[in-house]
C-alpha cells in the first residue's frame, strides 16, 4: 500500500507568512493532505457535488466581489455551507476584506482562517507547487548523491566499493555533496525526481579509516547542496575480467525510479582508474545527450562513413 505523506497546516502558514485572523485550538495538529487547492466559486451558490473537504479552500477577488452583493444573512448561509463541511483551512487572498459572517462561522466550526496580499493565482501557484514537495511520493536509497556540473548523480554499488571517497574526491574537485549513504528521492511532478539527505546526517560522510566529517566544515559552505534533480544513475561494481563492457556508449540504459525512467551507467573500477574523472566526465556527456548531442552515435556514423568510402574505392 502507498504511503501518505501530510504536511501541518502551520508549516505552510510560516512557510508563506499567512496572516492567522482565527485558529481554532487544535491549530497545531491541522494536517494537509492533498496538494490540490480548491476556489470555492460553485459551492458558494450551493453545488457541493464532487467537493472534497480535505482541500485548502481559496477565496479571491471574484468570490468577495460575488459575496458583496448578497445581504448579510445569505453570506452567513454561503459561509456555513462552506465552512461547516470540515475544510482544513480557508485562505482570503489580495487582502480582500474578512466578512464578519466568515469570521463568525470560522469560529462556530473551528476552521483556520488565513489572509495574503497575495494575488490569487500567483498564491495558488506558489501553494500547489509547494505541497507537491511536502506530499511528495518518495523512497530512500543506499548510495551517495552528487551535484557535478549541474548534473544530480545517484552512486550506487555494494558497501566499500568506494562511493563516500570518490564523493570526497569529486567535492575537492569543485562538486557538491548532496547526500552520503542514505538518499531520499521525491517525485516532485511526473518527470521530476528530487534528491536529499535526511537531516539528521546531512553535509555528513562516512570515511571507514577515518570515522564521520562534516563536509561543509572541512570544504566549506559551497561543498554542500541540500537537495538536487536526479538526472543521472551511476552503478559502481568491481572490475570483472572477462566481462564485456560497453565501450562505445550507443546503448541508452534506464533505472525506473517511482515510475521515471532514470539514464543509468555502469563503471567497473579497479586499482588505477580515477573514478571521480569517470564520472565527471560521464556528468557532461549526460548534459550533452539531454541537449540533443550524442557523441557515440556521431563516431560510430563516422567510422561507418569511413568504411563506405574504402569499400567504394575498393
Amino acid at each position: 500500500m502507498e504511503r501518505k505523506f501530510t504536511v501541518k497546516l502551520s508549516t505552510l502558514v510560516d512557510e508563506f507568512n499567512l496572516e492567522k485572523v482565527y485558529t481554532p485550538p487544535d491549530y497545531e495538529q491541522v494536517l494537509v493532505t492533498t496538494a490540490s487547492t480548491n476556489r470555492p466559486g460553485m459551492q458558494l451558490i450551493g453545488f457541493f457535488n464532487h467537493f472534497s473537504n480535505e482541500r485548502l479552500q481559496i477565496m479571491g477577488t471574484v468570490e468577495c466581489m460575488y459575496l458583496k452583493t448578497l445581504p448579510a444573512n445569505e453570506r452567513r448561509k454561503c459561509f456555513e455551507m462552506l465552512i461547516k463541511r470540515g475544510i482544513p483551512a480557508l485562505i482570503i487572498c489580495n487582502n480582500m476584506m474578512i466578512y464578519p459572517e466568515c469570521l463568525e462561522m470560522a469560529q462556530k466550526y473551528e476552521v483556520t482562517l488565513l489572509k495574503t496580499s497575495l494575488e490569487t493565482s500567483i498564491f495558488e501557484a506558489e501553494l500547489i507547487t509547494s505541497l507537491n514537495v511536502h506530499l511528495a511520493p518518495r523512497i530512500t536509497r543506499h548510495g551517495v548523491m552528487v551535484e557535478v556540473y549541474g548534473e544530480g548523480i545517484l552512486l550506487l554499488g555494494e558497501s566499500g566499493i568506494g562511493k563516500s571517497e570518490t564523493a570526497v574526491e569529486l567535492v575537492k574537485r569543485g562538486h557538491r555533496l548532496i547526500a552520503d549513504d542514505a538518499v531520499e528521492i521525491r517525485k516532485i511532478s511526473y518527470n521530476t525526481l528530487i534528491g536529499s539527505a535526511p537531516e539528521i546526517i546531512r553535509h555528513y560522510i562516512e570515511l571507514r579509516g577515518i570515522g564521520v566529517v562534516d563536509v561543509r566544515r572541512l570544504f566549506g559552505m559551497g561543498s554542500v547542496k541540500t537537495e538536487e534533480r536526479l538526472d543521472l544513475i551511476i552503478n559502481i561494481e568491481p572490475w570483472q575480467e572477462g566481462m564485456m563492457y560497453d565501450r562505445l556508449g550507443l546503448e541508452d540504459n534506464y533505472t525506473s525510479v517511482l515510475g521515471i525512467k532514470v539514464p543509468s551507467l555502469t563503471v567497473p573500477v579497479k586499482p588505477g582508474r580515477n573514478t571521480a574523472i569517470i564520472i565527471e566526465v560521464a556528468a557532461m556527456n549526460n548534459r550533452e545527450k539531454k541537449m540533443g548531442y550524442n557523441v557515440a552515435r556521431e563516431f560510430t556514423q563516422r567510422i561507418n562513413s569511413q568504411f563506405d568510402q574504402k569499400i567504394g574505392i575498393d
